[in-house]
This record gives structure tokens, sequence and C-alpha cells, in this order.
């Protein structure tokens, strides 16, 4: 609807500027319109007449007249009138709402798609949890969000690349692999006290004990060894992280190259295997896994570096090399590279996303744990340092879900192996219940996340609410071959004016929105605004089905229903799609 009204404006503007009234080569991005906030400013406004006023020179309310006066003749506008200091407020006609049912029957599954994005890459780079154990519920709110994204976008006609970072390379990797061989230590009868910051999980034995089926005692070496002048962990009042550090070199030594990388190798890929899998059952997928080493033993990292250098922002101190991100309002400067000769993490993840402005992407999308916020003032830092425009790096922060069950919070902690798994998530809830709540909020808002309320199959589940709304009108057309009666869509595409009840408008004007609300969801990165839509039409349609009976006597008045629900649950399987979730037939 939209649409159809800025080529109605297009063309007012055009003809004024054939006659002088405005500049030739108006900027078209000028013409805005929104849905009108009060039923008596009509059904659409739009403030041209403002934005235009003084290019042509004139007060805005004597322009938005000309305009009005300009305006095509259309059977899709009933009334227009000009309000307030200008604004040019539009009442459709109901031949304009009819029209989305024909529109909606036609187009099907791509009904709501358009092109605004044609021909622009974007990627969109997402969950990209370290491989140190497997995905837990706070990852599936960054994969529900990410993978909403990035279909969004599509829908909407851009190129979308959809990465996963692979962080295979750095110290919590060395963590894991020192993790899983202490356990095979056990395994081998060499146990030594495991340390406070290593991987606890259950996982890890299960690892360990893969590993031990596979080399037997091939990679043990005695417990005097491998705990010999080692620092105290800090339950014996000793450093924690000096302790794990240690053990991490003393691992490296005695196992040797060879070895220890198997054992690092061995538990990057089962944890690997075990996320994509999770995101598979997830519904989610990545055309990419970029590892880290790809870029660490590689020359990108050494030519990011030195394109940072040649900016001149770079400088040694305490034998280590700095970046100087203050000069961009970073609160500190920061490391590139270490006085021991190690990159840090900002180094390499520099190094990464000029990999990605290298591959042709004109806009970089980074979805992140929300406790990684300090790292986004440095990166765009980084970004102006070398002459790119910090704007085309998009960094959304994704605040982690607590989970409620039987009104208690569940506790949760990585490092320990106190977590609930996505994996675990999805069998209790199901993937779809999992998928609409994860992205029913904001994504920098805090999630509580009711288990119960998910499960349960009440009007108070939302998105038990929204799929019911789909079997129910799918339940309706069964019923109507059960009585032998027939549907004929031309027929009532003919007889949609028949449709005069207050729940068939509220229907059709809901209809008529979804289109615009798909391209804001995907311009304002806002998958939020497709589950609350699709509550307000699943409402929409229960009152109706509620009210009126569709499997009616009169052929054209039950085909034009029949066409209006049957329009309706089009539009509630494309929204759940866009999201990630089924629109089941029965329920």
């Amino acid at each position: 609807m939209k649409q159809r009204l800025c080529k109605l404006l297009a063309r007012a503007l055009a003809d004024l500027a054939n006659h002088d009234t405005l500049p030739v080569g108006y900027d078209a991005a000028a013409i805005h319109i929104e849905r009108a906030r009060r039923k008596g400013h009509g059904d659409f406004a739009s403030n041209v007449a403002l934005t235009l006023a003084d290019r042509a020179s004139l007060p805005p309310r004597e322009l938005a007249q000309a305009i009005v006066e300009r305006l095509p003749a259309s059977d899709f506008v009933d009334q227009v009138e000009i309000a307030g200091p200008g604004f040019i407020n539009f009442f459709l006609s109901r031949a304009a709402f009819e029209a989305v049912v024909p529109d909606v029957l036609e187009a099907g599954d791509a009904f709501g798609r358009s092109d605004i994005g044609a021909g622009k890459k974007v990627q969109v780079e997402f969950v990209s949890a370290n491989p140190t154990g497997p995905l837990h519920v706070g990852h599936g709110r960054g994969a529900a969000y990410g993978a909403a994204v990035a279909d969004l976008l599509q829908a909407v006609g851009f190129e979308v690349q959809r990465e996963y970072y692979v962080n295979d390379a750095g110290r919590q990797m060395d963590i894991l692999a020192t993790s899983i061989w202490l356990r095979y230590q056990e395994l081998s009868g060499e146990a030594v006290p495991f340390p406070a910051s290593g991987y606890r999980g259950d996982y890890i034995y299960d690892i360990a004990g893969q590993l031990y089926r596979q080399h037997g005692k091939r990679l043990q070496r005695s417990a005097s060894e491998v705990v010999r002048d080692l620092p105290l962990d800090i339950s014996e009042g000793g450093d924690a992280e000096a302790r794990i550090d240690a053990l991490i070199s003393r691992a490296k030594t005695l196992l040797g190259e060879s070895q220890y990388r198997q054992v690092h190798n061995y538990g990057l890929e089962t944890i690997l295997a075990s996320i994509r899998q999770d995101l598979e059952q997830f519904g989610v997928h990545h055309d990419v896994w970029f590892f880290e080493r790809s870029v660490t033993q590689s020359s990108a990292m050494k030519d990011a570096i030195e394109r940072l250098r040649a900016s001149g922002h770079v400088y040694n101190k305490d034998a280590a090399l700095w970046f100087r991100s203050t000069d961009y309002q970073d609160e500190k400067d920061r490391v590139l590279i270490k006085n021991d000769g190690q990159h840090t993490y900002f180094a390499s993840d520099f190094a990464y996303h000029i990999n990605k402005l290298g591959r042709g992407f004109g806009r970089l999308i980074d979805i992140w744990g929300a406790d990684h916020h300090g790292h986004v003032p440095r990166m765009k830092a980084a970004f102006s340092a070398i002459g790119e425009d910090p704007a085309k790096l998009d960094v959304l922060l994704v605040q982690f879900a607590v989970l409620y069950r039987g009104g208690k919070k569940l506790q949760m902690s990585t490092r320990s192996g106190e977590f609930v798994t996505l994996h675990e998530l999805c069998k209790e809830i199901g993937k779809d219940a999992a998928r609409f709540f994860y992205v029913m909020r904001k994504c920098e808002q805090h999630m509580d996340f009711d288990l119960d309320l998910a499960k349960s199959q009440t009007a108070d589940n939302p998105v038990y609410y929204v799929q019911y709304a789909h079997a129910r009108i799918c339940s309706v057309f069964r019923q109507m071959q059960e009585k032998k009666l027939t549907h004929n869509r031309d027929n009532g595409n003919a007889h949609l004016d028949l449709l005069t009840e207050s729940h068939e408008r509220d229907l059709l004007v809901a209809l008529s929105r979804y289109p615009e609300v798909v391209e804001s969801a995907a311009t304002a990165l806002e998958p939020h605004q497709i589950p609350h839509y699709l509550r307000g039409l699943a409402n929409g349609f229960h009152t109706y089905y509620n009210a009126h009976t569709f499997l009616v006597d009169s052929a054209d008045l039950r085909d034009a229903r029949l066409n209006l629900i049957a329009a309706t649950r089009q539009v509630i399987s494309n929204g759940l799609k866009l999201i990630g979730v089924s629109a089941p037939e029965k329920m």
C-alpha cells in the first residue's frame, strides 16, 4: 500500500518539477509515508511537503496543496486532506484494503518480500561461540536472533552471507585441550588435581573417554611429571590463572607439539561437530565457517597490523606493540602484540574484519554477547584509523537469557559445566517455542525465559496462540471438504465487497500492514517486530473465528470469507518462516 501511495506522490512531484515548482532532480528519498497514528488522520500520512518546502521556496501548506491538486486519481484513495503545518493525510477506500487478499493469494510465499536491498552485499556473523563446550541457552538467543536478521535482510533483497567465526586459536582452546588431557590422565590412572580454571563439564569426561579409547595410554604421562614445581592453585592460596597457564605449558612440553596438537584438534573437532549438529536441529545454518587460525597462521595478521602502523597510530611500549585507540575516543590504548610476541585477541579480530572487507561486503553485521560491549569502540577506532568508514560495521549486542522453571531461576556457569544446553532446551520445549521466544524482545533487552509458559498449550503462550490460528484455518478447509463444499478463489475475489463486518475490516487492515512490518524489521534489524505483528494478526483471526461462521450457505460470501482466512493463513506462515518457526496444519 505504501508503494502505491509513493508512486502517486512521485507522479505529483514530477508534474511540479515539470512546471518549475520544484527543482529537477529533487531527492526521491524525501517521499516518506507512514501509517497514521490516529484514526481521524486517515490511514497514511506524508511529510513530503515539509521536507521539500525549502527547495520549492514555498510554505509547506502551500506546497502540500499543490501536491494534492496534482495527485492522479486512484481507486484506492477516497480522500486526501492537508493537516497541521503541511502533512498530507490519505484516507483509503475499501477497494484498497480488499486488494490485499488477491495480492497475498497470488504472491503466496513471496508476499511481503521486496527488493529494497537489491545489489547490496551484507555479511551477518553470529553465534561464533568459542568451541570450548556445547552451545548453551545464551548462545541460543544469539543464534535465533542472527538467523532472523539474516533471513529478514534476504527477504528484502540483500545478498546475505551467514558466517560463524571459529576461535580455534588462543588461550581458551589451550585451556580446553589441557582440561581434556587431565581427564584423560585420570582415566589412565594418573590423576592430577583438577585446576580451578579448567573446564569441568561432563562433556570433558566424554571427550577424554573417546580419546582414551582411541589412543589407550599412549598420551599418558606420570602425575609427578605433570605437577612438579607448578604454582599453587586458588584452593591452596595461589593464583588460579597462573596454575592453568603452567599446566598448559607442561602439557605442551610433555606431549610435544604433535601429540599436544592431536589432543587440541580432537577437542576442537568434537565440540565443533556438536555445535554444528545443535544448530542444524535448531534450524540455523551458516554459509561459511571461518577459522581464526587461517588469519593467525597467514600473512593476514602481519598485513593488518602494517595497515595500522602506516596510519601513525601504533607505538611501542614495555616491549609490546600498542594501538593508540584513545585518538578515537576509546577509553584506553590497546595492545596488538604482547611482550612475549603473541598477538592479542583484538589484533586477530581486527585482521579478521580486514579479511571481511576484502571479500567485498559493503556492510558487516556482528552479533556478539553483551559482555563484548567494550570491544566495539576499539574495533570501530581501528576502522577509522585505516580510513574505513566505521559505519560499515554494525555490532549488535545480545543480552543473556535467564531461564525460569517453576518460578525459580536456573543457575548457570559455563566454566563449571553447570548450564542448560541448547540441545536440552529444544528437547524440553521444542525448536519452535525456543525460536519464537528468543526473538520476542529486542536483542539488547534483558530476557526472562519462562520454560513452563513455553511448553503450555494456552492462549498465554504466544507461539502456541499464533500457530493455533494457522491450524484453525486449516481445520476450516478440512471441514469444508467434509461437508462436500467447494471453494472458488476467483469468485471469492469478485465478492470481497461482501466483507463488511468490523472483524473483516480489521483483518484486511492487518494483512495490508505485513510488507511494511517486514521492511521495518529488516532495516531496523529488529526481528521482534515479526512475532509482535503475528500475535496481533492471530488475535484478529481468533476474534473473527469466534464471532462468525465461514462455511455459510451463500457461495459468494463463503468464498470471500475463505479467501480472507486463506490470505491470513499465508501471512502467518510467511511470518513464522522468517523467524524459523513452523506453521502446523493440526495441533
